[in-house]
């Protein structure tokens, strides 16, 4: 341990320098004016992974955004743990609220702010630094391998087919992801389950054109007040979901295992204030927890239609638009989802607007057993740098490649996250706390210490 904390200590000026450089390229995947950005992001993980000790890094093309892929294989008869972390970022919008540029780092009250603080350039930075201080010190216990790509928010379209064509290059027995976070700064936690994602795209046309509302209003439909109304109905009084068959293979969570997450520590009250809310929503008959961890969602992530500059402008819009999610718990098919949705957007459409539905991109759930080597070495290694035992818990976020890992490479992941729910990942002011940021290069070469141990019983 003080061979670790002292080589942090000596170098963490420079893990930051080396992060801010990353922090610096705009790698925003949704935005085609990024697209050189992404490639240059690609090009500063590959020097980092070689400067730190790997045998070979190389940038690899996709129908996309290229993987970073990098290994150091000290013997073939050791296990082999693969890093799994995405370079690219959402984008900054709003911009006006961002206290500082979004691309230009900056500490201030111990954290880290900038777009990819956290989410996943700073998460995922810690494993190249962990890998650093294990090759320096002469402490690697096993292979590595990293795979580090460029559309995780888009929904990592081209990974799937990636793996499958290197799936012998991808051989490992374990992946290692930090792209989730922990339940507070003094208690670890190790995500053991992820939701699913079908993420929707809705386009509702009334009449040919935009119309003056004060001729033709009250006379023709208005497909943004139509769109309300359809997107209103898609939750009873209940906040159920109202979509025929959307709960049909939901498995729901017995009364012991709800007691058992009923343990990890959670203030509702504190939860509120930190959003400045009066009360929570949601699903009748489930706490705020469960809500976000066990049971499906459906939510609005944007919504446009006709004039929306500054000052007036009275028309009556041709088109209303709305980007859908709907966060999915284990069983249910995100392909089989998303066709239930679009039969019933389409179902419930009136007569006097045509409706268009597109399935943007999904992913399934994933649920991570607790029995297996990689959860019992991260849970010790959490153990000796936080003081503590970390709680399992399942996370209300999604990262669909996960379900693909095992799907397509045969191999599980653990997921060790170091974030926190006050990062504001995917808003504006992201953050990522410096006390976490150096907590997980400590915590990272634990865990290769104990897998390693485990895998040689």
């Amino acid at each position: 341990m003080n061979i670790i904390k002292g080589y942090i200590e000596e170098n963490k000026d420079r893990f930051l320098e080396e992060l801010f450089g990353l922090i610096r390229i705009p790698s925003v995947s949704s935005l085609n004016e990024h697209k050189p950005d992404m490639l240059k992001a690609a090009e500063y993980w590959k020097e980092i992974i070689l400067k730190a000790g790997a045998d070979k890094a190389e940038v690899m093309p996709t129908d996309g955004n290229p993987v970073v892929y990098g290994e150091k294989i000290i013997d073939s008869s050791l296990p082999t743990v693969m890093v799994y972390g995405h370079y690219d970022v959402m984008p900054v919008d709003p911009i006006e609220l961002w206290e500082t540029p979004p691309f230009e780092p900056n500490i201030r009250d111990g954290k880290i702010y900038s777009r990819g603080a956290d989410d996943d350039k700073g998460q995922s930075f810690m494993h190249a630094k962990a890998f650093e201080l294990m090759i320096k010190t002469n402490t690697l216990p096993c292979n590595v391998k990293f795979m580090i790509e460029g559309e995780e928010e888009i929904g990592s379209v081209c990974l799937a087919d990636f793996c499958i064509k290197h799936k012998e290059l991808l051989k490992a027995d374990i992946i290692l992801v930090s792209d989730t976070g922990m339940i507070a700064q003094d208690i670890p936690s190790i995500t053991t389950g992820l939701r699913g994602l079908s993420y929707m795209e809705v386009e509702v046309e009334g009449p040919n054109r935009d119309l003056h509302s004060g001729i033709f209003g009250g006379a023709v439909a208005n497909p943004a007040n139509i769109l309300a109304k359809m997107i209103a109905s898609l939750h009873d009084e209940n906040n159920h979901i109202t979509i025929p068959g959307f709960y049909n293979d939901v498995i729901v969570i017995n009364e012991h295992e709800r007691a058992e997450m009923a343990k990890a520590p959670f203030n509702l009250e504190e939860y509120k204030n930190v959003l400045d809310l009066k009360e929570v929503w949601g699903e009748k008959g489930y706490t705020t927890n469960e809500r976000t961890g066990i049971r499906p969602t459906l939510d609005v992530n944007g919504m446009w239609s006709g004039y929306t500059g500054e000052g007036a402008k009275t028309v009556l819009p041709s088109k209303a638009y709305a980007k859908i999610s709907m966060r999915l718990v284990p069983n249910q098919d995100n392909e089989k989802i998303s066709e239930l949705f679009k039969k019933h957007f389409e179902t419930i459409a009136p007569d006097n607007v045509k409706v268009k539905v597109t399935a943007l991109h999904g992913g399934q759930a994933y649920v991570s057993p607790l029995d297996m080597p990689a959860y019992k070495a991260a849970e010790m290694a959490y153990s000796d740098t936080f003081g503590k035992r970390p709680v399992p818990t399942r996370s209300g976020g999604s990262i669909p490649v996960i379900a693909d890992f095992e799907k397509i490479l045969g191999v599980k992941s653990i997921l060790m996250g170091f974030g926190l729910e006050s990062d504001a990942i995917h808003s504006p002011n992201e953050s990522f706390p410096l006390f976490n940021f150096f907590k997980g290069i400590e915590t990272i070469p634990l865990f290769y210490k104990y897998y390693a141990a485990l895998m040689r019983k």
